[in-house]
């Protein structure tokens, strides 16, 4: 190629050009070159000084093309050429390459990889988003579903949480636990009338505990509790904490839940249902009711007169016309029993605000005295009553101790009345606490304000 190169420049520039530039220089002319200088052979210098010193070759062609660039390009190639097939020949046969890793590639780690490790996913591939499950829905209202917090100890330290509805023999013992550092109970009103010894009632460290020993075919009935969240003295109950279970007492000798009276009184109200309160002791018992005179049984038609297992029968919309004596009437597996007499009173009675009374333990206090303020309203069993309170230590964000409570009185015969107390009460008496003491109890209704004035002498 160097040859071919050199006669196309003889033939631009003359002969001098061979001498001058491409001869090999004399040994006396290399000794005078610097240490530092190369030793070039012809053809390199040649290369090296025709991009700066030598003009554009004349417009001769090859094929249309200039000779010179013809043959650099079929020198490039051919010298690719036998690159390739001399790198072929450069390894003898059946040579393996070497077991190491390569030269100039990281090696290749022995980490065995994680599930879904340096996955790549193509870019232009379409992903389809990933929602997360959601659970379904028990009702509509799940968020404000209550958490039961009862459990039921059974023999040899076992828990259960305790069914709707549980059946057991009459005699045998129950306990159950509530979980809450103050936990507040309901029970049947028989227990805490007689202020039974066999009920035992006790508030641990994380749980409230509830035993009851000896049962009898009275006590069934519905036993629940509940958390109370309290500010100091003053305690709510947390409607999202509680729990509760219906017990029936079994015992063949008495269908009915026996009662401390022989005969009872039921009001009949024109805006709410009235309940005949015969229950029984076993479930499966069957249950009629039946008017005294004239004497016929009662039908119930499942809408205007149904019956409960755990209340009893149930006027929906009482009138007048269902006045009269009636009574109940239950059989399973023996002879058939009668329960006690219901008289049915049909009463108009007006709506409006709580009946509420104030009073306070002293009107006239003296310095140092403790002072209690009672609130007090009587009503319907199941019409609740909310309390408040303002007195005049409250603008000097004195102390206060306030607590709420109700229970179920018996007025007259089989007349059952809730009564709703709250009472607050101010220890160490000061000038701050003398002035009037206002309490407001509300119902679905309305409301009524009280006042009494307790003065410092």
């Amino acid at each position: 190629m160097a040859t071919r190169l050199l006669s196309h420049a003889r033939a631009f520039y003359g002969t001098n050009f061979a001498l001058s530039c491409c001869t090999p220089m004399p040994s006396s002319s290399l000794r005078r070159l610097p240490a530092t200088s190369s030793l070039l052979s012809p053809a390199v210098q040649f290369h090296t000084f025709m991009p700066e010193a030598v003009p554009p070759f004349p417009a001769a062609r090859h094929n249309g093309e200039s000779p010179l660039r013809w043959d650099l390009t079929q020198a490039r190639s051919g010298s690719a050429e036998r690159t390739r097939k001399g790198a072929g020949r450069t390894r003898p046969r059946g040579w393996i390459p070497p077991a190491g890793p390569v030269t100039g590639q990281p090696a290749k780690s022995k980490r065995p990889k994680e599930p879904g490790e340096n996955k790549i996913k193509p870019a232009n591939k379409k992903m389809k988003p990933k929602l997360p499950k959601l659970k379904e829905r028990e009702s509509s209202d799940s968020s404000t579903k209550s958490q039961s917090i009862m459990i039921q100890v059974m023999d040899k330290g076992r828990f259960q949480k305790p069914a709707a509805t549980l059946s057991l023999p009459a005699g045998q013992s129950i306990e159950l636990r509530c979980k809450g550092n103050k936990i507040g109970w309901s029970y049947p009103s028989y227990l805490d009338t007689f202020k039974d010894s066999r009920l035992s009632i006790k508030q641990l460290d994380r749980y409230g505990q509830l035993i009851l020993t000896n049962s009898t075919a009275a006590d069934s009935g519905e036993y629940s509790c509940w958390l109370l969240l309290c500010n100091g003295y003053s305690c709510k109950k947390d409607e999202s904490k509680t729990g509760s279970t219906y017990i029936f007492f079994t015992d063949k000798g008495e269908l009915f839940v026996p009662t401390s009276s022989y005969f009872e009184i039921v009001y009949l109200n024109p805006d709410k249902p009235a309940v005949i309160p015969c229950r029984v002791t076993i479930p499966s018992a069957k249950v009629t009711l039946h008017r005294e005179f004239p004497a016929e049984e009662i039908k119930t038609d499942g809408t205007n007169i149904i019956y409960d297992v755990k209340k009893g029968f149930i006027y929906q919309h009482p009138t007048s016309d269902h006045i009269g004596v009636v009574y109940c009437r239950a059989e399973s597996q023996g002879a058939p029993q009668i329960s006690i007499k219901y008289q049915l009173l049909y009463v108009e009675v007006p709506s409006g605000p709580p009946s509420t009374t104030i009073v306070a333990s002293s009107n006239k206090a003296e310095g140092g005295d403790n002072v209690n303020v009672l609130c007090i309203v009587l009503g319907e069993p199941d019409i609740e009553v909310e309390f408040s309170w303002k007195y005049p230590g409250e603008e000097y964000e004195r102390p206060a101790i306030i607590q709420d409570s109700w229970r179920l009185i018996n007025r007259g015969i089989g007349h059952t009345t809730r009564i709703s107390k709250s009472v607050i009460a101010i220890e160490d008496f000061e000038t701050i606490d003398a002035g009037n003491y206002i309490c407001t109890a509300q119902n679905l209704r309305g409301q009524t304000t009280v006042a009494t004035r307790v003065e410092l002498t």
